[in-house]
Formats: C-alpha cells, structure tokens, sequence
C-alpha cells in the first residue's frame, strides 16, 4: 500500500469514527465568548483527525454589524496624507461596505467547500485544510500564515499547487496541501498559558504532518510563517526535506543597533545592502509601533481590538495597505471582500488578542540572522524576494546568513501577502523552490 493510499485509509477511517459517533462536527459560535475550537475541545479528546465545517450564527452576524453601524467616529487627521495613520475616509468607506454590501457566507461556504480538520496536539486543538492533490507523488506542503493575515491567504493557491496541469505546470510538480492556522489565530484554540513559542508551533507542524501520514514534506512561510518555518529548519526533524520563505531574517548583527535607532550606516554597503538597510531603518523607526505594543502589551491593546470592528480594522488594515505591493491602495491587488473576509475572521473568531500574544511569545527581531539563529537551520533553504515586502533581503545577506541556501530569486510584483497578492507567481516560486528536493523523495 501506498503512502497516500495509508493516508486516505487512515482519514476515511478517522471520518467513519467521528460521523458515527458525532457527526461532521458543525460550528455555531454563540455569541462572542469562546473561540471556535475552544467549544469543540471537550469533544477532542484524542489524536484523530475530525472533520470540521464552519456555521457562524447570525447573531454574530448581527452584531457585527449593528457595531460597525454604530461606530464613534474620531476627528479627522490633520494631515494631508497618512503619516499619522489611517486616514479617516479611508476606514469610514471601508467600515461603511462591510456594514452594508459584505457577506460574510460567501467565504463561510467557499472555505467549507474545502476539506478542513481539527486535531488535538499538546492540547491545543488545531484547524487545518488539507488539499491531496489528483496526481501521485505529490510532494506534501505547509503552508503557515503570519499578521494580519490568516490562512486565507493561501486560498488562491489551492488550485494551482495542488492541481499543476491546469495552471501551466506538469504532473511532477503537484503539492499536497497542509494549512493549519497558527495557535490563537482563526479557528486554532487559544492558549491559556504561556510558551507557544516559534519553536514549539514548529514542532506541532511536524506532528501533524506526519499524523496525517506523510514521512517527507517542505515548509513555506511568510511573516510569523517565515520565523516558524526557519525554527523548524532549526529543529530538522526526520523527514523534512527544506523550507521556503519570503520574510527571511538575513540582517546581519553589527546593523540591528543602528537600523534599530535610525542611526548612520556603520559600514560600507553595497547598493542592494543600502537599500535594505534603508528600508529597515525607516520601517523600525516609523511603522514599528504596532509591533512593539503587541510585544509588550498584548492585553492591552487587545481590549479594543475585541471591542470594536472599526478599531479592529483600522489596526490591521494599516498595515495591509503598507504591506501590500500597492502603493497603499491595497484594493488594487486584493479585491475589498478580500480583505473582509480576513478582517471578519478575526472577528468572528474573538482572536484579535490571542493572535498579539503570539508577539509577546515571539519577542524576538524577526529580520535578525543572530536572532533567528539561522546558521542553525541544517536543511537547504529557499528564499524568494518580493519589492512590496518590508524589506528585500539582499543576495549576499541571504547567502550569509543561511549556509544551506539552495535557491535565491528576486521576482517582479508581490508583497508581505505574496500567496494572497500573486497567486500565480508565488505557486510558480514554490514549483521552483523545491523541484531539486523532489529527487529526494
């Protein structure tokens, strides 16, 4: 028998257990007091792999809206631009369709189309899609997201990776398909304690793979998605043949303290060095703040991001717009119902707090190559460069920085969201990125 063949036996058979004794487990949030997992964690007291499907009530629904009808508005900035922020227009346009013409059951019932699952590991149940592709010897991948994105991010590239022949590729180049959201994020159980660390969330990634069958698999991430997959390139458990990223921590030590401070350069740089070193010390020294309150005070800001939509958008529809290779228009590259879907995940979900204790966890500079400790990461290493990135990670950094780099390439168009932004260009770099670890397996 086959590896797939054991896989498809061994979800069948999980399947059978639960429809007999449960049912397809079908979620209805009541009202916004517990997350999606948290209700079916007494239900989950086991490995097995359950079936899941998503069925928000319309009360939640309701009131959604009924707050983002009622927001109170604060006084136009002062500027004529966004250099203190969200401009107010900007959000009251955005807040003013999501409130009206959004639906939230146009994604509820795209995202159910597609076989999802939750499973308990180190406690926490944990929600994923898993997409096994049509052709055989399909090189499994995981997906993992970052913030203020989700596992929608990678929507658009099912299709194409999974499926290669209908979207210009071959047979040989198939994925299969694990995307699990991170703990505290989407439908993922939040933590009641601490320490879900990167490295923790790493190892939890190679637990599920390998219960759902698989010996050999690849990682990509961007985001906390890059700080993940290059902990678990530290980690090198049996069976993972590489990782790909596209946030890698490639700055070099001696730069953190000045690019940290906006201070001068403290060596000579090469022109794509400068650049890089630029970008990072104008985003540390003017777009960072986000960060440093979700670091150091989680809870905090927490209180009213979980209270109000509107403030809940405006906080991670700033850095979408920064973020995306847009030019701050972010609705030139996703479409507006894209973004709500994304925004109402949150929402909906109650993880807007949980999701910046993740940053507390991970107190770390994740652009940092002694940070990351990333001359440790033993497996070859992919890297791909999008301009609309926080910063391009320059060849020779990279080089530096990661001793098993086996790919490099700086492509044309993309950003922080380069799944969710270029569908077609990121499965083409993933196709890339790992052809010469197929040999291998």
């Amino acid at each position: 028998m086959t590896m797939q063949q054991q896989e498809d036996r061994g979800i069948s058979r999980r399947k059978l257990i639960v429809g007999s004794a449960l049912g397809t487990l079908a979620l209805g949030i009541m009202g916004r007091t517990a997350s999606a997992a948290e209700r079916l964690t007494q239900v989950l007291n086991d490995d097995d792999v359950h079936p899941f499907t998503i069925n928000m009530p319309d009360s939640a629904l309701i009131d959604l809206k009924s707050r983002l009808v009622n927001t109170r508005w604060p006084d136009k900035e002062t500027v004529a631009d966004s250099s203190q922020g969200l401009q107010l227009e900007k959000l009251k346009s955005l807040v003013s369709y999501w409130a009206s013409d959004y639906n939230w059951r146009t994604i509820e019932r795209r995202l159910n189309a597609l076989p999802q699952y939750v499973t308990r590991i180190e406690g926490l149940t944990i929600h994923f899609i898993h997409v096994r592709s049509r052709h055989p010897n399909a090189l499994p991948l995981i997906l993992t997201h970052g913030w203020p994105g989700s596992i929608l991010e990678f929507i658009k590239v099912i299709a194409p990776l999974a499926d290669p022949v209908a979207h210009g590729g071959s047979a040989a180049e198939a994925f299969d398909l694990i995307i699990p959201s991170i703990p505290g994020y989407g439908f993922s159980q939040r933590p009641t304690d601490t320490g879900w660390k990167p490295d923790r969330v790493a190892a939890m990634w190679d637990t599920l793979v390998k219960r759902l069958g698989y010996r050999e698999y690849v990682s990509q991430g961007g985001d906390h998605g890059s700080v993940i997959s290059t902990a678990l390139g530290r980690l090198a458990p049996r069976g993972l043949l590489g990782i790909h990223l596209t946030m890698p921590a490639t700055v070099p030590g001696d730069l953190i303290p000045a690019i940290n401070e906006g201070l001068p350069v403290p060596r000579p740089l090469s022109a794509p060095e400068q650049r890089a070193f630029d970008k990072l010390s104008h985003f540390f020294t003017r777009n960072a703040a986000y960060g440093a309150m979700m670091v150091t005070r989680p809870q905090t800001i927490g209180y009213a991001l979980n209270d109000s939509p509107a403030g809940m958008a405006a906080w991670s529809y700033d850095k979408i717009a920064q973020w995306t290779d847009s030019n701050g228009e972010p609705e030139h590259v996703l479409s507006r119902d894209e973004i709500l879907d994304d925004l109402s995940l949150y929402w909906l979900t109650d993880t807007s707090t949980s999701a910046a204790r993740f940053y507390w966890e991970n107190n770390n500079n994740n652009f940092s190559s002694a940070t990351q400790k990333t001359h440790d990461v033993k497996v070859p290493v992919a890297i791909s460069v999008f301009p609309g990135e926080i910063y391009q990670a320059p060849e020779s950094w990279s080089q530096a920085a990661f001793p098993t780099l086996n790919y490099y390439r700086t492509v044309t168009k993309g950003g922080h969201f380069a799944a969710w932004e270029q569908p077609a260009l990121f499965s083409e770099e993933m196709r890339n990125a790992f052809r010469k670890l197929r040999s291998r397996t």
